[in-house]
């Protein structure tokens, strides 16, 4: 495989759209119709299934003849990213940065569904690492619809169908009802179909580069900014990241602020003062660095190296350039005389006046610098008629701006100062590539940008506030009547002091009583800017100074919101510990140690939970804490919380669709997750969602063979229905393929098929080898669904139904267990039942960490990181190794070591049979059972206490009693509204709700007064 290729490999499966240099007519069905990428030939050449079941190929390099819609599908995600539209973490696909707030992030389909800003700018971003390109706005950018296998879609068998006859028969049709996922790590590449013929299931749409169906009437889908998507082959070439748009001899220009200039600058040649004339004109493209950054020439003839972020094509809108041209060419006769002909034609146009301004005017175009007039008095007369003008300008005067647009009565549209004003041409004087004055242009500019002395004293104070100028801030508040909570650019003095940790300024600006709760644009408050900075000292005296540490922004996030997301501990301490309440729900109903949790800061989380952060409360999606840790598989979180002792009802609290913890942890394939919930957590095994489905059937449709044999040994039930009577077997069954079936042919060793099944490491199995392992372990083969169906009837292979039967009748029995298919499922045999082989640390889980190189086991798997020496020799401990269980009969522990490979991967059983390790093949020489390994005797043996006495002298009524006390307890303390969280705000007038609810009320839903305080009860 050559470099390209490996470089495109990441590609296959993403979903494609005609490209910029397309050909091929309707090929693909017409512009907007989808495709999916199958393979590469090479790194020239690609092949695409396109959903109405062409398949052709088409070039990815040099030509550009496809477009990437959606890369989500094959598997590319940007860890540790949170799309701020939907919510959604990863991001799976193209990722979009606003280049113009901070840290904004969306997700394809909230970038093509219009969130967010439509006049800012993104860079997009293709891959983790890449270059990022600067994208035009979407405010002007035109959008298409996407065709193809969308919901409403008619579809047939397509070039992949290996699924026999789910459909029916070939040739029958069926409808697309859903586009899901076929793998947690492959979103949106599969579609549920409902069959003409009654059948439905789910089938590949992208997953690993295979198109399982294909369109006979295409629906639509989603708009999209289509010159807005990566080309295939640049966007996965590392060294293929140059902007197709731009070639040599096209004109590019700046149109961005100089800050941010300056930012994207570092690493592609710097900024220097002498690249001040690229903010005047725009230049013209003489050729390409080895690193793909463009060289640009200018008037003057200097050239310059840029990021090619900073640069935009110089275009000039064609009806304003031709008014120009018409109105004021004075550099041809032509040209003269057509100005004469049009005005004499045209008496609204006005005649342009003499003198300086209007040969000043004459040359202005969209994109120029210019500099406002700072004559006040002059200004105020020139914008008569034109915009007018209003005290809200004093701050432009002087200033540099750039035009955004030029109206048809020449009047101008500039963006000075972070505002946009209308201006009288005469008001303003062009900044030309020559200058305006005896200096360069480089060194004029710079003293404007950087060494312009501003009118506005409140732009200095926030300016010297920001820069902990505790001297000038005095001296400006103690010579001028200047006003202490004045506004600059969006913020006040204290914000811009708090957020840069001047503690001085901070401290000055409280004694001039400065308002510590004005917000900004976004709702913050200078608490909140304080924690976004960490300045814990700032934090202080801002509490000392009586700010609100419970307020929230417009998005509703308090200050510790901020700092969990900003990731800095000190300030999420000192908050807490200046009483910040842990519960606050921003307006996504996230709580900080939900955020705590996405960031997975299990510092915080800790803190938050030592400080009664409360696990139950539930956000918009309806995940507590413990199931957003649970999705998130987050296991450091998980523990903690499991070690705050919750009630079983916590552990077990299902979501509006059924979902409990463990559901989500089955779902997801965290397997340590789901083990702890189970073993620490005490999770029901068996409880099922509102589809009536269990943890086990998850995992058993997601192929999840680590969870499927976790929930196996836990002793889940193996038989319970779910909504339409189907047990986990024949979930197996629904999802297994004859190519997975070449395995099972001619079984003879039912214990050969399953050792290994389940284990870490192990490769992964196919569906009929879990149906194998369920058989094998007592599942019931006879068990019929709603439509009388047993598992062996979704079977039609011979040999899976041989082997299903081999191993059930291989599988362990009981004593007294008949050999027909009633399915007692019993729990195997386990150390944890004898009281004396509990872990001696915690005396909860049982011993099953092996201790090196002592060989004893003293502790269970989540005590075993914290000895350092053995508990029963005190050897030093040089490694462990987790007990599991039998690799040969999986239905008992492992409980016999071998010598001298020192492995124990077999029960006392099993080793009888064994001459050779069946881990290394290494002969056995002697072996040690597990009771001596644990220090003792088989013999020494402590009888479990019975604490429950056989006469109960609490009678039924006084059962009723109690029942009827605890109601009325949780009717007092729950929330009016809900019926379902903790009622912990209080109105004014006495009564009171949850937070969440008590936010979104105006009256009293007791009372129906209106409210007019909210107090939180801490």
């Amino acid at each position: 495989m050559s470099l390209g290729d490996q470089h495109l490999q990441p590609f296959v499966g993403a979903r494609v759209v005609r490209g910029p240099d397309w050909k091929w007519g309707k090929q693909d069905g017409g512009d907007g119709h989808l495709g999916t990428v199958r393979n590469f030939e090479s790194s020239e050449e690609v092949v695409v299934v396109w959903d109405n079941g062409t398949a052709a190929n088409y070039r990815c390099n040099g030509a550009q003849d496809l477009r990437i819609l959606d890369s989500g599908p094959a598997g590319i995600k940007h860890e540790g990213t949170m799309c701020e539209g939907c919510r959604v973490q990863p991001i799976f696909g193209t990722r979009w940065e606003c280049s113009e707030c901070v840290s904004y992030h969306l997700c394809s389909n909230c970038y093509h569904g219009d969130k967010h800003h439509l006049r800012h700018k993104f860079f997009r971003i293709p891959m983790p690492g890449r270059i990022r390109i600067l994208t035009e706005t979407r405010r002007k950018s035109k959008k298409i619809s996407a065709r193809g296998l969308f919901p409403g879609a008619r579809v047939v068998r397509g070039v992949d169908w290996q699924w026999e006859c789910q459909d029916g028969d070939p040739g029958r049709r069926g409808k697309i009802t859903e586009i899901q996922d076929w793998s947690g790590t492959s979103p949106r590449s599969a579609a549920y179909v409902m069959w003409d013929s009654g059948t439905k299931n789910l089938y590949r749409v992208g997953f690993e580069g295979m198109v399982d169906v294909k369109a006979v009437s295409e629906a639509k889908g989603n708009s999209f900014y289509r010159d807005h998507l990566p080309a295939l082959g640049i966007t996965s070439n590392e060294s293929a990241t140059r902007n197709t748009r731009w070639s040599i001899g096209d004109r590019v220009k700046i149109d961005l602020d100089l800050e941010v200039v300056q930012s994207l600058q570092q690493g592609h040649g710097g900024w220097t003062y002498g690249m001040y004339e690229a903010l005047c004109g725009p230049g013209t493209i003489v050729g390409f660095d080895e690193d793909d950054d463009v060289i640009v020439v200018y008037p003057g003839g200097n050239r310059w190296t840029f990021n090619p972020a900073v640069l935009t094509l110089h275009e000039i809108d064609a009806e304003v350039e031709g008014i120009h041209n018409v109105s004021f060419g004075s550099d041809s006769r032509t040209s003269t005389a057509m100005a004469n002909t049009y005005n004499s034609n045209s008496p609204t146009q006005l005649e342009p006046e003499s003198g300086p301004a209007a040969s000043e005017t004459s040359v202005l175009q969209v994109g120029d610098l210019v500099q406002i007039s700072s004559d006040i008095e002059r200004v105020k007369v020139l914008q008569r008629g034109h915009g007018e003008w209003t005290e809200a300008m004093i701050p432009t005067l002087g200033k540099i701006g750039r035009i955004q647009q030029i109206y048809h009565d020449n009047d101008l549209k500039v963006e000075v100062a972070g505002t946009s004003w209308t201006y009288n041409p005469q008001c303003v004087s062009k900044i030309s590539a020559e200058g305006n004055s005896s200096e360069p242009v480089s060194v004029l500019l710079m003293k404007l940008f950087e060494s312009h002395t501003s009118r506005d004293p409140t732009e200095e104070l926030v300016k010297a506030a920001a820069e902990g100028d505790a001297q000038k801030v005095e001296e400006l508040l103690g010579n001028r009547e200047l006003p202490v909570n004045g506004v600059f650019a969006g913020h006040t003095a204290l914000q811009a002091a708090s957020q840069n940790g001047a503690v001085d300024v901070v401290r000055l600006l409280i004694r001039h009583a400065a308002d510590l709760e004005i917000e900004d644009k976004d709702g913050d408050r200078a608490i909140h800017h304080a924690a976004f900075g960490d300045e814990i000292t700032v934090l202080e005296l801002l509490a000392q100074a009586g700010a609100d540490l419970n307020v929230r922004n417009k998005r509703g996030q308090s200050p510790l919101h901020v700092a969990i997301n900003k990731g800095h501990a000190g300030a999420v301490k000192c908050l807490l510990s200046l009483k910040s309440h842990p519960c606050l729900q921003d307006s996504e109903g996230d709580t900080p140690l939900h955020d705590a949790i996405t960031k997975r800061r299990d510092d915080m989380v800790k803190l938050l939970l030592d400080f009664k952060s409360d696990i139950t409360i539930a956000n918009k999606n309806g995940f507590n804490c413990l199931h957003h840790a649970a999705l998130r598989g987050n296991l450091g979180a998980v523990r903690a919380m499991l070690a705050t002792k919750p009630q079983p009802r916590a552990v077990n609290e299902k979501k509006e669709d059924g979902y409990t913890a463990l559901h989500l942890a089955s779902l997801n394939n965290h397997v340590e997750v789901a083990e702890l919930l189970i073993q620490q957590g005490k999770a029901d095994k068996d409880i099922q969602n509102l589809n009536l489905q269990t943890p086990l059937h998850l995992a058993v449709q997601r192929q999840h063979t680590q969870i499927v044999r976790l929930l196996v040994r836990e002793g889940a039930q193996l038989d319970v229905p779910d909504k339409d009577g189907d047990s986990p077997l024949h979930e197996a069954l629904r999802y297994h393929t004859l190519l997975q079936l070449k395995q099972l042919q001619d079984v003879k060793d039912v214990g050969k098929l399953l050792m290994g099944f389940g284990m870490p490491g192990s490769e992964k199995k196919s569906s009929a080898s879990i149906a194998c392992f369920l058989a094998a372990h007592g599942a019931n083969l006879t068990l019929k669904n709603k439509k009388d169906q047993t598992p062996l009837d979704l079977c039609p292979d011979p040999n899976l139904c041989k082997a299903l039967g081999k191993c059930h009748l291989a599988r362990p029995r009981t004593e007294g267990e008949n050999l027909s298919n009633k399915n007692t499922n019993p729990k195997a045999a386990d150390m944890s039942s004898d009281i004396s082989h509990e872990c001696i640390v915690c005396s909860d889980m049982p011993r099953d960490t092996l201790f090196i190189p002592c060989n004893h086991i003293a502790t269970c798997s989540l005590c075993s990181p914290r000895v350092k020496r053995c508990l029963i020799c005190k050897v030093q401990v040089q490694s462990r190794i987790k007990v599991e269980e039998c690799v040969v009969c999986s239905d008992k522990k492992a409980s016999i070591l071998f010598k001298p490979c020192g492995h124990i991967c077999a029960c006392s059983g099993c080793s009888q049979l064994m001459k050779k390790c069946v881990q290394c093949r290494t002969p056995i020489e002697n072996v040690v059972n597990y009771s001596n390994l644990c220090g003792f005797n088989d013999s020494s043996k402590i009888d479990k206490p019975n604490n429950l006495s056989k006469d109960s002298n609490v009678t039924n009524d006084e059962v009723n009693q109690l029942k009827q006390q605890l109601k009325e307890i949780k009717d007092q303390t729950l929330c009016p509204v809900c019926m379902d969280r903790r009622r912990n705000l209080i109105f004014l007038c006495g009564h009171g709700a949850c937070q969440f609810c008590g936010d979104r009320v105006r009256e009293c839903p007791m009372c129906r007064k209106p409210i007019e305080k909210r107090i939180l009860l801490f």
